[in-house]
């Protein structure tokens, strides 16, 4: 696994880091306000997360998107491992869409209105996958050129 970003992927990972960290830096420093409608539209589409204190819940998806984000703006972090992050990170954001009533128009994946917010998420699943899919490949080709 190649231990630096490469050069060209900087761009996308800069662009994607630096939205994820203010996004996880504006959880933590809105705590109070931001808690319940975190919380309630995270548990609205994943029941399971009821049980969950909205403060416990909002502060712990913070700090989550400040570690992403900060994986993705430091180019020590391979990007294997950052893609592989922001892909499951995002598929989860991605899942918000697709539960959440009123987000899609009837019958179909098109966003309402409402729900153009959250489809962008679809985007960093497409990113991250991105990412990880170079790296595999590139690396199954470095593996078959030393044979």
């Amino acid at each position: 696994m190649r231990l630096l970003a490469r050069a060209h992927q900087m761009p996308v990972r800069l662009a994607v880091g630096a939205f994820v960290l203010n996004s996880g830096l504006s959880k933590l420093q809105g705590l109070d306000e931001a808690a319940d409608e975190v919380h309630g539209t995270a548990k609205t589409a994943y029941p399971f997360l009821d049980s969950q204190d909205p403060r416990d819940f909002t502060r712990t998806l913070g700090r989550a998107e400040v570690a992403l984000g900060t994986a993705l703006l430091v180019p020590l972090v391979p990007s294997l491992v950052a893609g592989a992050a922001l892909t499951a990170f995002s598929a989860g954001l991605t899942g918000l869409y697709l539960r959440l009533p009123g987000t899609r128009q009837e019958g179909g994946l098109r966003p309402s209105p409402q729900g153009i917010p959250l489809a962008k998420d679809t985007w960093l699943v497409g990113i991250g996958a991105s990412l990880v899919l170079e790296e595999l490949a590139r690396s199954r080709a470095e593996r078959r050129c030393r044979r």
